[in-house]
């Protein structure tokens, strides 16, 4: 019995946005804290901490789904929540706190410029999302930018929108033609759902390798900027 035959050069590669090619420099963490203060949860207690690990843990998620587990069966105080960080971050990108990570609009560019389709995700909503992409100039940065709301609502870990980058941009024939890279385990899981023949961690963000390996990473690269390279090696090698 014969192996099938992996195609050879990736095609589409399907990026994260803060931590991966967007300093997070705690802008997370800091927009939560605000909208948890909104809903009467203080920083310095035990809720709070409790609340805080558990965003930490889930960086890379959608930030609705975050806030429906911390709020659970409170639907109000979720969205509450969510429209109160999502404030809370733009304000932020508005103070001009938001900057890209070394390399990446580069990367982003000899992607681009060697033929491959190249789309951003985020787990925000679509208007931080644009707030972000006008702030750093990268409006027509790429071919494609998509968070929740535009693949169906489910953000990471599911695969829906490294799916839906798929279906909008027809640049690949295979799933194996598509790289994932992102700073999370919840970015793996995305990709390795997807069938990605590349699911790169990147140590810019939120999980530290072994996390990220856990989580079905087949490499780890220091930062996005290097992965223009390893796809040029893996396409070598296969």
């Amino acid at each position: 019995m014969t192996s099938p035959v992996t195609p050879r050069r990736t095609s589409l590669v399907v990026l994260d946005m803060a931590g991966t090619t967007v300093a997070d420099d705690g802008l997370v963490e800091q927009a939560f804290t605000a909208a948890a203060r909104e809903l009467g949860v203080e920083p310095g207690t035990a809720r709070h901490a409790e609340q805080l690990a558990y965003v930490r843990a889930t960086m890379g998620e959608s930030k609705i789904s975050v806030f429906r587990h911390l709020f659970a069966g409170d639907e109000e105080s979720a969205q509450r929540a969510n429209a109160a960080f999502e404030r809370a971050y733009g304000r932020q990108v508005a103070d001009g706190r938001c900057a890209p990570l070394p390399g990446a609009r580069e990367a982003v560019e000899r992607l681009r410029g060697e033929g491959r389709t190249v789309v951003l995700t985020t787990g925000f909503a679509r208007v931080t999302q644009d707030a972000i992409l006008a702030a750093l100039g990268w409006t027509d940065l790429a071919d494609l930018t998509l968070c929740p709301a535009d693949a169906g609502g489910r953000g990471r870990p599911y695969p829906d929108m490294v799916l839906a980058a798929l279906l909008r941009t027809r640049a690949a024939d295979d799933v194996r033609q598509v790289a994932v890279a992102g700073d999370t385990s919840y970015d793996m899981r995305s990709g390795t759902r997807a069938g990605a023949g590349v699911v790169a961690g990147v140590l810019t963000g939120a999980h530290e390798e072994a996390a990220l390996l856990a989580a079905g990473a087949t490499h780890v690269l220091g930062s996005v900027a290097e992965l223009p390279g390893l796809l040029a090696r893996t396409e070598g090698t296969r």
